[in-house]
């Protein structure tokens, strides 16, 4: 029996399991807490939850860290990287809370299998809690506003377009009357009579302008002076037939316009000048009343 002993406790040593060292949480510094898919940030964001803690998932096994070990882990580093303790590291907060999620996680064993079960399973992660995207949903727009806003818009756009619809057969009349277009041309009686009426104008300006001027020189210049102008003013009068026709367009256009504009509202045929029954808010508010008119027009002839 005395020969045995030996034997039995030398057996004891070989099967026994040898302790782990001592871990140090001050040799825990470091930045190397693992990577892990988890956009949505329901564990540990891009950390390792068992990396922030000093383990290592890919070397322990079958024998995992137990919550005993996990809270010693935890423990030690939040001693190490409480705020209070570390006032002159900016991250320190960070990592203190990065520290306790981590101890969150894996000390409640339903998260933890789930954490351990989605590491290498990125679709069943996806299929769960979806995955990081660069776009999201806009905020509900309200949908008064925008309807508001598309009525105004197309009222300006109505507006303008029965405006260009009336300056479109205004600029041919004021043409054809300035120019003095015949019948091929595209000359009416009407813009013959607004061209009579544009040149009894301009020659009336024309005689109001030259008194002007004669007063003006009277009283200002000497009988030299005056003598000269009308020298200078002789040289200037002599125009080319040409220059002449252009220079009477010229003083006919703006006349002519301004009797278009005042005395031509409407030329018939809806070319008339835009009022506020052209606004597209007034037409659709008219519109049923439109639309009923037809209708009985119609059982007239039925």
């Amino acid at each position: 029996l005395v020969q045995m002993l030996p034997m039995v406790v030398t057996a004891a040593e070989e099967t026994a399991t040898p302790k782990p060292p001592l871990w140090d949480a001050k040799e825990h510094l470091q930045d190397d807490w693992g990577t892990y898919y988890d956009p949505q940030n329901i564990f540990c964001g891009k950390y390792d939850c068992y990396k922030i803690l000093g383990f290592d998932y890919e070397t322990f096994g079958s024998q995992p860290p137990s919550t005993s070990n996990i809270t010693k882990r935890y423990r030690g580093l939040s001693r190490e990287w409480h705020p209070d303790k570390n006032k002159g590291r900016k991250d320190a907060k960070e990592k203190f809370v990065k520290l306790a999620r981590a101890y969150e996680v894996l000390t409640d064993k339903k998260i933890r299998k789930e954490y351990d079960a989605l590491r290498y399973d990125q679709e069943a992660y996806m299929y769960k809690y979806g995955t990081g995207v660069l776009w999201q949903y806009a905020p509900k727009s309200d949908t008064t506003a925008i309807v508001l806003f598309l009525l105004v818009l197309g009222s300006i756009f109505t507006w303008y377009a029965q405006k260009s619809k009336w300056q479109t057969i205004a600029d041919k009349l004021v043409q054809a009357a300035v120019e003095d277009w015949g019948q091929r041309d595209g000359g009416t009686a009407e813009s013959k009579e607004l061209r009579q009426r544009a040149l009894v104008i301009v020659e009336e300006r024309k005689a109001a302008a030259a008194v002007d001027a004669n007063m003006t020189n009277d009283s200002i210049h000497s009988t030299t002076s005056t003598a000269s102008n009308k020298k200078s003013g002789n040289k200037k009068n002599k125009l080319s037939g040409k220059e002449k026709k252009q220079q009477l367009e010229k003083d006919l256009r703006p006349v002519c316009f301004e009797l278009v504009t005042q005395e031509h509202d409407d030329f018939g045929g809806g070319f008339h000048k835009p009022t506020w029954k052209d606004l597209l808010v007034v037409k659709l508010a008219r519109m049923p009343l439109y639309i009923l008119s037809g209708m009985v027009w119609n059982t007239k002839y039925v």
